[in-house]
């Protein structure tokens, strides 16, 4: 049970992480927003969830890129220390029309580089989700983790 005084806490999960149940709320809110049902019954049906469980969890999951934009995204990859692969992570932000704010690569130790970078995602601009999804799949990047949203 949540006080109202309580400070409330964000995580950012794998979907593979996230139970069925909070995965059928989305799909339940994307039909209600697209106009294919016109009520939470409907939608709640559609997906095999309770309207209960609907109201329950409806305003606590979101996909990330929906919750990304208007924000900014503070995250940390590690990387091979290679001539050109630091101006291909900035050139994926830059495609994705993210706004870099703050960056900072430590020195690398044995061939391997950290950086830490704040990224703004303007509303309506960016895909915050695939732009993450590029860079963590480039080759040379040995882990991308998201240390927080603002």
């Amino acid at each position: 049970m949540e006080r109202t005084t309580d400070k409330k806490k964000y995580f950012v999960v794998r979907e593979r992480a996230v139970p069925d149940v909070l995965l059928k709320v989305v799909e339940a809110k994307k039909l209600l927003d697209s106009g294919k049902v016109s009520t939470v019954q409907e939608a709640s049906e559609l997906t095999g969830i309770s309207r209960s469980s609907f109201y329950k969890y409806k305003d606590d999951i979101f996909p990330f890129h929906e919750e990304a934009k208007g924000k900014t995204i503070t995250f940390i990859i590690q990387m091979d220390d290679e001539p050109g692969l630091l101006s291909n992570v900035l050139t994926t932000i830059a495609r994705f029309r993210g706004n870099i704010l703050t960056i900072h690569q430590s020195v690398p130790i044995n061939g391997v580089a950290t950086l830490t970078l704040s990224v703004d995602i303007l509303p309506g601009e960016g895909d915050a989700e695939a732009m993450v999804e590029t860079i963590e799949q480039s080759a040379g990047i040995h882990y991308l983790k998201i240390l927080g949203r603002e």
